[in-house]
């Protein structure tokens, strides 16, 4: 498969999933295409040596592993998130103004650059909650076509715009829905593009999605420009990586959790259980006992795969001095002090080392000293499931941005390096 097929897959992946929900809708299908067969929470496990499977949390986060025929060597495992900064639809969102417009009130989800989100079509996605046959269902939503924005204030009115803005996120950033006859019509829109009755609805998670699509550019065709490039394009390459990896000697586990943009405290986030009750309920399947299952993450190793940033061409200064990391340079190895990256000299030997066998670059990231950085999942997970972990990523431009940049060689890079990680 060539890069420019690559980025065709990647982009596709990343319209068909505008939320979490979404995305792993769309995983669980391609999984379901290999073979995977689907385990729930709330049944018993059968599970067997040679096996194939995945299971779901909230429908916004999803574990797929295998189980080799011979004795497990350990647990290899490489994670992502499903999530992107948004803004989330709130309840009763409906609001009247002016006697001529209806505004959809809505909240901040996560650390997001507020200025691209103004003056481009948006939409709404994410799941409704509906009562079929005497029970709470839960079913992914998209509403395809244009259906807001958020309007910029014209300069003659804010004359330092260009100086510096602080946004409120109550007053600026509320997206205009429609003219007053629009009123009481927003959930008849939801409901209509979820395929059931207004009545039907008990429960909602509603994201604003922007609606431009990815685009391939740069003189040489060597950039691509997205939505939600954090986290798609690892969760995307992990996953392709992972179906391509023969898996012979290690448990092995593609792994996508949710909420890392808001600090990954809840039920399916990189702090929960998921992740250990996961394990531990395969190895119990498996006949292994407490010790067993220890052993096998002693000799385990995860990737945690999030985007990182590139050295920007209008602010190269911002970048560490000697640790300054490109686009289309090659899997990106990330360490801090502070252990926001999990990454320490044993991790990052064996990066390196798996980087060399897959024959894919590698470069380093750190923050500048004086600056503080971001977190991920690496160190989060490692409090339920301790396991050597390194802390790694793609290189990107406009981090948090409603339409990121990264380089449409780095995708293919990941999928190596995973498809040699899982072989």
């Amino acid at each position: 498969m060539d890069t420019s097929q690559i980025t065709e897959e990647l982009l596709f992946f990343i319209e068909k999933s505008p939320t979490a929900f979404q995305a792993v809708e769309t995983m669980k299908e391609e999984l379901e295409a290999n073979g995977f067969a689907r385990l729930y929470e709330n049944e018993k496990w059968q599970i067997h040596a040679g096996g194939s499977y995945y299971v779901t949390r909230n429908d916004s986060a999803l574990i797929a592993f295998t189980v080799p025929e011979g004795e497990s060597q350990g647990i290899h495992i490489m994670a992502s998130h499903s999530d992107s900064p948004s803004f989330k639809i709130k309840e009763n969102p409906e609001m009247e103004t002016e006697g001529h417009y209806i505004r959809l009130n809505v909240e901040g989800y996560g650390g997001m650059l507020c200025t691209p989100w103004m003056d481009r079509p948006l939409s709404v996605a994410g799941r409704v909650i509906v009562k079929q046959d005497g029970r709470c269902v839960s079913r992914p939503v998209m509403v395809d076509r244009d259906l807001a924005l958020i309007p910029n204030l014209a300069i003659h009115m804010n004359r330092e715009a260009n100086n510096g803005f602080k946004y409120n996120a109550q007053k600026d950033m509320l997206p205009l829905y429609g003219a007053f006859n629009a009123k009481d019509s927003f959930f008849e829109i939801v409901t209509k593009a979820a395929g059931v009755e207004r009545k039907e609805i008990l429960g909602a998670d509603l994201f604003l999605y922007n609606r431009q699509q990815g685009t391939v550019w740069g003189v040489n065709n060597e950039f691509v420009s997205a939505p939600r490039l954090d986290d798609l394009q690892c969760a995307f390459a992990s996953l392709k990586g992972f179906l391509a990896g023969k898996k012979e000697q290690y448990i092995s586990l593609h792994c996508v959790l949710d909420n890392e943009e808001v600090g990954s405290q809840t039920k399916q986030g990189a702090a929960s259980t998921f992740l250990y009750d996961t394990l531990t309920r395969m190895c119990e399947c498996l006949g292994y006992s407490h010790e067993e299952y220890l052993i096998q993450l002693a000799n385990g190793f995860m990737l945690s795969a999030d985007n990182a940033h590139a050295v920007h061409p209008n602010h190269p200064e911002l970048a560490d001095p000697v640790n300054r990391v490109y686009m289309n340079e090659g899997i990106v190895l990330k360490f801090n002090a502070a252990q926001k990256y999990a990454t320490d000299g044993v991790a990052a030997a064996a990066v390196r080392d798996l980087c060399d066998s897959a024959g894919v670059p590698i470069q380093t990231f750190t923050n500048r000293s004086d600056q503080r950085g971001g977190s991920t999942l690496g160190n989060i997970s490692n409090t339920r499931v301790a396991v050597s972990t390194a802390d790694i990523g793609l290189a990107q431009l406009a981090m948090h941005s409603p339409y990121e940049t990264a380089g449409v060689k780095d995708t293919e890079y990941l999928i190596r390096l995973a498809a040699e990680f899982f072989k």
